[in-house]
């Protein structure tokens, strides 16, 4: 029989039709569309969905629903939507710990950064170009200031951990500080930068999430990722290091991940008119639990950070630098500065060894001060996701 074709202005006529079997949200934001998904669930009625701010800000509310009414709730989309990673994640390596999970999830940035490295661009005309392209909005700045990707990376850990991760103790810093000679200059220091999420496992000690600008060697997989791509690392104990990459944004991607979960749920459907109309849906593979995972303060993060400082060129200005960053049992592990003249402000560029994110800010508080340093540090972490 030919399916019926249903119209309705009234979301919860929709949900209350017996007809409607499974609900398809694609609204965005946290209002309706949240009110459309709880109604769904309290209704038994399973749930795709392509919302990962929804996800990562109210997950325990969904899937607590989810679960009393045994009704699942389908995100594929909602992370890297052409490439099939939490199905991968949910299913394929269900039987891993997790170690690491770094990745670019967000195309907009990786287009920006990718037209600022290999064009020398400036921030501001690729931003523009990306607009004009439609890679991002009129307003860029969920995309620019790192929080898309803060969404996801909050899914991708509460996949990874089992529970569900609390969005607003994760880290972000977006690229809005980015210029065009930092990627010259991590460039001539052997490494590329790319705005990355991050998720750690510390054992005992929780889980490190975060999303900010990382210097990645030049020899990393991911530094050779450009334009809108999104990829992946995903480090197992039992399989090792293992990387998903492919289209991540636009209607084509998320369309995919979409009818794909909507595949998989009308399979769950069916298997309830086989078992009898009032038995709840079996729950996906790995469906994220209700427990909360205790998130690593920032002021903990361990890593090696990049810095550049414009200062006046005169003897010493290292030197004091050194000793303040000395204090905070930060050590330098390479110094690069252009050749400049003798009292006018010149870049210094400062790789250092690992420093805790608490002692760093207090270090650069001080630097800040000193006289020779003209205007604001800019500062970015530096990984290398060694085994």
């Amino acid at each position: 029989a030919a399916a019926a074709r249903l119209r309705a202005r009234d979301l919860d006529a929709l949900v209350a039709d017996p007809r409607v079997e499974l609900i398809v949200e694609l609204i965005g934001g946290c209002g309706a569309a949240r009110r459309l998904i709880l109604s769904s669930l309290r209704a038994g009625k399973p749930v795709v969905t392509a919302n990962k701010a929804l996800l990562a800000e109210h997950g325990r509310e969904i899937f607590a629903e989810s679960q009393r009414r045994g009704a699942p709730v389908w995100f594929e989309a909602s992370v890297a939507g052409g490439v099939p990673l939490i199905q991968s994640l949910r299913e394929g390596l269900v039987a891993n710990r997790f170690r690491l999970l770094y990745g670019i999830v967000n195309g907009t940035c990786n287009y920006i950064l990718s037209r600022m490295s290999l064009e020398g661009v400036s921030f501001e005309d690729a931003l523009r170009e990306a607009q004009a392209r439609g890679f991002a909005e009129a307003d860029p700045t969920l995309d620019i200031g790192g929080f898309d990707a803060a969404h996801k990376a909050t899914v991708l850990a509460s996949l990874v951990t089992g529970g569900c991760v609390d969005y607003r103790k994760v880290y972000v810093e977006g690229i809005r500080d980015v210029r065009v000679e930092d990627l010259g200059f991590a460039r001539r220091l052997g490494y590329a930068l790319k705005l990355l999420a991050i998720v750690r496992s510390l054992g005992s000690d929780g889980v490190e999430v975060r999303v900010h600008p990382t210097l990645i060697p030049a020899a990393n997989r991911l530094a050779s990722i450009h334009g809108v791509t999104n990829a992946v690392m995903v480090r197992g104990d039992l399989v090792g290091d293992v990387e998903f990459s492919g289209p991540g944004a636009g209607g084509d991607a998320t369309s995919s991940a979409v009818i794909s979960d909507i595949m998989e749920a009308a399979r769950h459907v069916a298997l309830r008119g086989e078992r009898g109309d009032d038995a709840p849906l079996p729950q996906p593979p790995s469906a994220i639990g209700l427990t909360s995972p205790r998130v690593a303060p920032a002021d903990a993060i361990t890593s090696r950070y990049y810095l550049r400082l414009s200062v006046v060129d005169r003897p010493g200005v290292l030197a004091r630098i050194a000793s303040i960053l000395g204090a905070a049992n930060i050590g330098i592990s390479s110094v690069l500065q252009p050749e400049g003249h003798e009292g006018r402000a010149v870049p210094l560029i400062l790789m250092t060894h690992d420093a805790r994110h608490g002692a760093m800010t207090r270090a650069l508080a001080r630097i800040r001060r000193l006289p020779a340093v003209k205007g604001p540090p800019i500062v970015f972490r530096v990984e290398s996701f060694a085994s």
